[in-house]
């Protein structure tokens, strides 16, 4: 499935790594009364591969940031190989691919297979109520 733009095209995408932690039944009990309170955290990095590829790394992680001796842990790991046009040279142009672009198309599988991996895990009732705008995170981010 070759996703295509003007300025670079989706080669492949896929899970490289997926991770959800309750360690014991009273975590659950607690996680399952508190997990309203989680926060999802996002943290993108790439890095080049030859030919103009590049290896975008997406990770999500949806976590306890308050300071309870109880918690689980989930982590996505998604990585999405990205060929750039030539035609892009400008640093400013591959940054907005790599931290917006991109995001904006797999955010949805990406949410999608967190909120499964949560319901799969015995968090039936989550739901992201905010859908990530990376264009207004980009934009916050350069001014």
């Amino acid at each position: 499935m070759t996703i295509m733009t003007e300025k670079f095209k989706i080669l492949g995408k896929y899970i490289k790594d997926l991770s959800s932690e309750t360690p014991d039944i009273e975590t659950y009990l607690f996680v399952k009364e508190h997990i309203s309170k989680y926060q999802l955290g996002i943290d993108i990095n790439s890095k080049a591969l030859k030919n103009k590829m590049i290896e975008v790394n997406t990770k999500f992680k949806f976590e306890d940031k308050e300071n309870n001796k109880k918690k689980a842990y989930f982590e996505i790991l998604y990585s999405t190989i990205v060929k750039i046009n030539d035609e892009i040279k400008d640093k400013n142009d591959l940054e907005k691919i790599i931290l917006c672009d991109v995001q904006t198309l797999i955010y949805p599988e990406l949410e999608k297979t967190l909120l499964d991996l949560l319901h799969n895990s015995g968090y039936p009732n989550i739901k992201f109520e905010k859908k990530v705008d990376f264009e207004n995170l980009y934009k916050q981010k350069f001014n």
